[in-house]
């Protein structure tokens, strides 16, 4: 179990380039089983779930080659279904959230899914039943092992349906769309998750041969096509990275620039910021984050009430900035309440924040209410535990604001989704050691 040493306290200074997005990742690459013709992406981040799935489809026999430093070729003219049955399988793909949007694209092409549970963060049930009625709506049968906790979708062949999304499920809505790309005759999905990663994979699948109307809204309309080929494809910068730079930026009174972010696709992610009362400048398709020196105060709602951030489908605010904002809260001007609507575990990491000093109320395993210092009593060190990805990066944007050296544990859950991350942060002024 690796672990970072942190002393905090320290101004930071200088420019970071986020890495391709992780939540897109996983999509496009699951994605790459729907042809046998070579398909060409860039801007992989180098982080381990993403890196779990490109063994996976490796052991699948597709053939992968890396051409530059994020920059990957794939073929899948080869696939091994025999794999899908093997006990290696059932390991592998129990380590990984993602591996869930395999069954979409293998059921279309080859008339079967198998997936052991996904594993993932631990931060409350991810109930996988929209996936799997989309495929039952298409045609397919599906199998459920108790036992071995064993998924399995089979169809001789797939057929277009009409169908309305109990929840606007991102990976739902990428494995159903991918699995009706291939299916026969025309397939709506209603009540769609239309995410900036959603609409990339529309975009790479229409550049493939694919015919899906209604991208960026919640009704998409798939009409299926006999076949798709290859394609080159580039991944958007993370947008939760983004927001993380944003708000170590606030909490350490520091003056960074945040580089090629493609502001069109960052939603109300700057707005919630500016919320809590970070001033943001945009410079051309850059974040320029001012150092802070007299603190950021929280704008209340316009009849003086408390303001509530909270997360919701696209276009509204991502859950997976929640833990951040909560965060960087600690130290603001004013309070706020944090209601996190979609998992029932993803606050409990508050705990480690006020050990270090922070005024939260836990009122509900959904909702804490943050009462900032406003900088008049700064963070104490200590020593933690990375619970998930984006605990943990709060965590340890909490440790580099804080007074003395903090240590944080497990932090293989923190390299699950932010590539290189202590060197990066060593490159702004970060004093940060990794120890094995």
């Amino acid at each position: 179990m690796g672990t970072f040493k942190i002393e905090g306290g320290h101004q930071l200074k200088g420019e970071i380039t986020p890495q391709g997005a992780k939540n897109e990742a996983l999509q496009i690459l699951c994605a790459v089983l729907l042809t046998d013709q070579k398909v060409t992406i860039h801007n992989i981040p180098n982080i381990i779930d993403v890196n779990k799935l490109i063994d996976l489809l490796e052991n699948l026999g597709v053939k992968i080659q890396k051409i530059g430093s994020s920059s990957y070729t794939f073929k899948a003219d080869d696939v091994h279904l025999e794999y899908l049955q093997s006990e290696e399988f059932k390991k592998d793909g129990r380590g990984l959230r993602g591996s869930i949007m395999l069954v979409g694209p293998l059921l279309a092409r080859f008339g079967k899914g198998y997936i052991p549970k996904p594993g993932g963060d631990k931060i409350g049930r991810r109930r996988l039943d929209t996936h799997f009625e989309g495929f039952i709506k298409l045609g397919a049968k599906f199998r459920y092992n108790r036992e071995e906790y064993f998924y399995g979708v089979e169809a001789k062949s797939l057929k277009g349906a009409d169908m309305l999304l109990d929840e606007a499920s991102v990976t739902g809505t990428a494995n159903i769309l991918m699995a009706a790309v291939l299916a026969k005759g025309t397939t709506t999905i209603y009540n769609a998750a239309c995410e900036p990663y959603l609409q990339q994979l529309c975009k790479m699948l229409n550049r493939m041969g694919a015919k899906i109307s209604g991208v960026g809204s919640n009704l998409l309309t798939i009409e299926g096509v006999e076949e798709l080929g290859g394609t080159e494809h580039t991944m958007l910068p993370d947008m939760i990275e983004i927001g993380s730079w944003i708000g170590l930026a606030a909490m350490t009174k520091s003056e960074i620039t945040i580089k090629n972010v493609s502001w069109e696709n960052l939603g109300q992610i700057p707005m919630v910021f500016e919320k809590l009362g970070i001033k943001i400048e945009r410079r051309g398709d850059d974040i320029f984050v001012p150092e802070h020196k007299k603190g950021y105060e929280i704008q209340n709602y316009i009849d003086g009430s408390v303001l509530t951030i909270s997360d919701a489908p696209w276009p509204g605010f991502t859950p997976d900035l929640l833990s951040i904002v909560l965060t960087v809260a600690t130290q603001a001007r004013g309070s706020v309440l944090i209601h996190q609507k979609m998992f029932e575990s993803r606050l409990f990491f508050v705990d480690k924040l006020i050990d270090m000093g922070a005024k939260i109320i836990l009122c509900d395993p959904h909702r804490a209410t943050v009462i900032g210092h406003d900088f008049e009593s700064q963070l104490k060190a200590t020593t933690m535990t990375s619970p998930d990805i984006r605990a943990g990066v709060s965590l340890l944007i909490a440790a580099l604001s804080a007074q003395g050296t903090s240590t944080i544990h497990n932090i293989e859950q923190i390299d699950r989704g932010y590539q290189d991350i202590d060197s990066r942060l060593r490159a702004i002024g970060a004093r940060i050691v990794r120890v094995d």
